[in-house]
């Protein structure tokens, strides 16, 4: 059939139409109507006091974030990290790292303490690595930039499911049942979620697959552990800032009773405004430098695993 001038003009036109339609950042619209319906969720039941609405702003609250990540990651699909990887990665990775963690931070870790804090960034990230190292036996080729992205996604998944847990044990305190307690802790580990084991997960991954692009199949090597320890230590530091910032409040302002009760309980006795002023910029202080390095690391990867793809070169990335 031939096509006219005209008539293929109009067809590109109507094509360029149909595409200026298409949403350019579904993973935008997703969060801006899952954050609407979250708030409004908050809002209704606030107003109502209607517990049947506390599982949904739960599920929503812990999982906005990390589905607005898997929706970003299935725009940038590719022939080997699919859509349906993706979210195997997502649900299986999140759901084996969580339970996993569980089984063993039960088992080897009872204490928090310094070292337990180290315990629970490595194991973990452990069996996150373990997750993931599962679901790309036996893919058909390896590139680092599809180990960050898998790698994000079991991290995110990690998140997602970890975040109801929270959430869920939030609401309930020595005073009853608190719906405020619950919204502060959702809102808090939404904001928080992006640094936190996403972003890990995809270090440990970048690295588990540039070295499998070497071998033809997932190995442990030098890299790898060695990017597994920094992710790990970047946990460990977000999960112990909170003592580490009470430990400098004490040092820093603290009386000597408060000195001698925190040395023996590890509990810092009742404060004073000013000094809970410095604990509160401590932590995040903390917080935020743990995530910035996170964030910087990673995004040399990124880049490095960009210009190694493209210069076909993926065999050399370490």
């Amino acid at each position: 059939m031939t096509v006219s001038a005209g008539q293929g003009k109009a067809i590109n036109t109507a094509t360029s139409a149909d595409q200026s339609r298409r949403p350019r950042r579904p993973w935008l619209r997703v969060f801006g109507v899952g954050l609407l319906l979250w708030v409004a969720s908050v809002l209704v039941t606030f107003a109502t006091s209607n517990s049947n609405l506390i599982p949904t702003i739960i599920l929503l609250g812990s999982f906005l974030v990390p589905v607005t990540f898997v929706v970003y990651a299935l725009s940038h699909a590719d022939t080997v990290v699919t859509p349906q990887r993706i979210f195997t990665a997502f649900i299986i990775g999140g759901l084996l790292g969580v339970l996993g963690a569980s089984v063993l931070e039960a088992t080897l870790l009872q204490q928090p303490s310094g070292l337990g804090y180290l315990g629970v960034g490595l194991v973990e990230e452990a069996v996150k690595l373990a997750a993931l190292w599962l679901l790309a036996r036996r893919l058909p080729e390896y590139t680092m930039r599809d180990g960050i992205v898998l790698g994000a996604a079991v991290g995110f998944g990690f998140a997602a499911f970890e975040s109801a847990g929270y959430a869920f044990n939030a609401l309930f305190t020595s005073r009853g049942v608190s719906l405020l307690n619950l919204v502060e802790t959702e809102a808090l580990r939404g904001v928080l979620s992006p640094v936190g084991h996403g972003l890990w997960t995809a270090m440990v991954g970048g690295a588990l697959f540039a070295a499998a692009a070497r071998r033809g199949r997932p190995r442990l090597s030098g890299s790898v552990l060695g990017w597994y320890a920094l992710a790990a230590g970047l946990h460990a530091l977000w999960d112990a800032s909170q003592g580490i910032a009470a430990w400098w409040t004490v040092a820093l302002a603290g009386t000597p009773r408060q000195q001698r009760v925190f040395n023996e309980l590890g509990l810092l006795p009742i404060a004073t405004e000013s000094q809970i002023h410095l604990f509160t910029t401590l932590n995040w202080t903390l917080l935020v430098l743990d995530a910035l390095i996170g964030v910087l690391v990673l995004r040399g990867r990124w880049r490095r695993a960009k210009a190694v793809q493209a210069a076909g070169l993926e065999g050399l990335a370490t």
